[in-house]
C-alpha cells in the first residue's frame, strides 16, 4: 500500500475527556481520505500508524488505523493486540 500525502497537510490528533479529535486541513483531510481509501483496498490485518515522528503535528497523540476482518467482530491484529494501553490512551 502506498501512503501519500498532499503538499502542506496538517493533521492534529487528540484525546479530550476519551473523545478522540482529529483536527486538520484540508490537504490534510483529503491525504487522509486517500490513505482511508487505500486501506480499504488492502488485506484485512492491514493497518496505518500515525504520530508525531512521521505525519502527525507535535505534540499529537499517536493513532493506527486498522482494517477489520469482519464486521462486528473483535478481529484485531497481532500488531495491535501486543500494544499494551492505558485508560487514556497511552502506551
Amino acid at each position: 500500500m502506498e501512503i501519500q500525502w498532499i503538499d502542506g497537510f496538517e493533521i492534529h490528533v487528540s484525546v479530550d475527556n476519551g473523545t478522540v479529535v482529529i483536527t486538520a486541513n484540508k490537504e490534510g483531510l483529503l491525504s487522509l481520505a486517500g490513505q482511508m481509501t487505500a486501506l480499504a483496498d488492502t488485506v484485512p490485518g492491514s493497518h496505518i500508524h500515525y504520530d508525531d515522528l512521521n505525519s502527525l503535528e507535535e505534540g499529537s497523540r499517536e493513532m493506527i488505523i486498522e482494517k477489520r476482518t469482519e464486521p462486528g467482530r473483535e478481529n484485531r491484529s497481532p500488531f495491535y493486540k501486543s500494544l499494551a494501553w492505558n485508560e487514556e490512551g497511552r502506551r
